[in-house]
């Protein structure tokens, strides 16, 4: 693998070590922390650091059936949750999503395939594998878009992301990734609004495939 040089930015990973970052964008960080040594080191950093918060933090008072309550939960079943090794170039995390199984991709035209992991209100994750030289859409954005290269490369005007590194795009970032010459570009991408599209088609086709 080559050296990652796009990390997760620090307020992003200190959002997804208390666990208020938004599913589709934990599961990209989650990934993305997978890869790399540099991020997983600062999100362990902050874990120590919210546990030292924790420490100073006065008593709360809390309701007086919370003790039942809790003997009740630990009286339940357990029911441990699979996890997931890393298969072929999709991390562990992925791969959970995926609940073990290979992408179910669907045409987008042009080559390119997306597999859509979540969509909902809070935003979307996808996985796109694009055919090398193929660019996307030219397009920007209504809020946050994090994309992780999983296999390949793609580049754009802010530079070259490889396998491993994270592109954060926001509104006023406006691009045309485009995949390098070599192995199809495969990424994880995650947003919380819909792009905006400065082409006609895509804009048409925008609603069909929920980007």
């Amino acid at each position: 693998m080559t050296a990652i040089t796009h990390h997760v930015p620090d307020a992003l990973l200190a959002a997804y070590a208390t666990g208020n970052l938004p599913e589709a964008y934990a599961l990209v960080v989650a990934a993305h922390i997978s890869l790399c040594l540099e991020c997983r080191a600062a999100y362990e950093a902050h874990q120590v650091g919210g546990g030292a918060v924790l420490e100073t933090v006065g008593a709360e008072a809390v309701s007086e059936d919370l003790k039942s309550n809790v003997l009740d939960l630990l009286d339940a079943p357990y029911r441990p949750q699979p996890t997931y090794p890393r298969a072929g170039v999709y991390p562990g995390p992925v791969m959970e999503a995926l609940k073990g199984k290979p992408p179910s991709w669907k045409s987008v035209g042009l080559g390119v395939r997306q597999s859509i992991l979540s969509s909902g209100r809070d935003g979307s994750v996808r996985l796109l594998y694009i055919p090398p030289g193929q660019a996307m859409p030219d397009h920007s954005h209504n809020g946050l878009e994090l994309t992780l290269v999983l296999q390949g490369s793609f580049s754009d005007s802010t530079g070259q992301f490889g396998v491993g590194d994270l592109e954060v795009a926001d509104h006023d970032l406006e691009h045309t990734p485009t995949a390098d010459p070599g192995a199809p570009c495969i990424c994880l991408a995650a947003t919380d609004a819909p792009l905006r599209f400065r082409s006609l088609v895509p804009r048409l086709l925008q609603p069909l495939f929920r980007i």
